[in-house]
């Protein structure tokens, strides 16, 4: 090879091995802050498992965008292709959301039975507000006491099965679209 000649650079790693490593390095660290959120939340006095806990899941969307937008940067001056940007996109919402369901159900666990009833009653007062909010036409007796009895039979795998699926359904409304649009 000529001196003059200039090698042409090398990707660093496969694309799907670049995949697994992203969406690794940004699920794991979502879900930790989604744990960390739940943490923050109970030694500040508040419910945990309030809605205020959506809060710390919104880090996961940007986490997915930020996984496809480093892989966008690692596979240039190629296009790492709509696969692979919705690939590391979609294992970053499901790691974060994994961890975040298993921090919710670890916490609801070491907080024990005081805390899962007070969680109950604030479920409780939360759906009969919103009840009394629905219009007189639309009020059907039968429904209404379906959710009060769900509310109130809520246990540590309602909550670790809600947290799972808003992480999911926040994560992807945020991956999807950054990860068609991020992929050029």
């Amino acid at each position: 090879m000529p001196l003059n000649e200039l090698p042409k650079s090398q990707p660093t790693a496969s694309g799907s091995a670049a995949v697994g490593r992203l969406a690794m390095r940004f699920g794991v660290g979502a879900g930790i802050v989604c744990g960390l959120w739940l943490l923050f939340l109970h030694f500040t006095n508040n419910e945990p498992f309030s809605p205020k806990q959506i809060m710390g899941l919104l880090v996961v969307p940007f986490a997915a965008a930020g996984s496809q937008w480093l892989l966008r940067r690692e596979a240039a001056p190629a296009r790492p292709g709509i696969g692979r940007s919705l690939a590391v996109g979609g294992l970053t919402v499901l790691l974060a959301a994994v961890m975040a369901a298993g921090s919710a159900w670890g916490l609801a666990q070491v907080l024990g039975d005081k805390a899962l009833a007070y969680s109950r009653a604030e479920l409780v007062e939360i759906t009969r507000v919103q009840q009394n909010l629905r219009p007189k036409e639309k009020r059907n007796a039968r429904f209404e006491q379906q959710e009060l009895a769900q509310a109130q039979a809520l246990s540590t795998t309602d909550l670790a099965r809600a947290t799972f699926t808003w992480t999911l359904l926040l994560g992807m409304l945020g991956a999807v679209p950054a990860g068609i649009f991020l992929r050029k």
